[in-house]
């Protein structure tokens, strides 16, 4: 399935995900950690180990500071 990623901030690209990977396979994929992002649908966060079954998502980087 192909799958549309907007990163806010940076830019939106395309992704091809087979069937069964995760969001973490998804951010993976875009070079990005799990850890350092949030992946939205529909602006709600999904859980990272659940299967991909929609085709456009945005990931939120995640900012740590002190």
């Amino acid at each position: 399935m192909d799958v549309t990623v907007e990163v806010v901030g940076e830019d939106t690209r395309e992704v091809v995900v087979d069937d069964g990977e995760t969001y973490a396979d998804l951010v993976r994929a875009i070079g990005r950690s799990p850890q350092e992002v949030t992946v939205l649908v529909d602006g709600s966060p999904v859980p990272e180990d659940q299967p991909v079954t929609v085709d456009s998502v945005t990931v939120l980087r995640l900012i740590k500071g002190g």
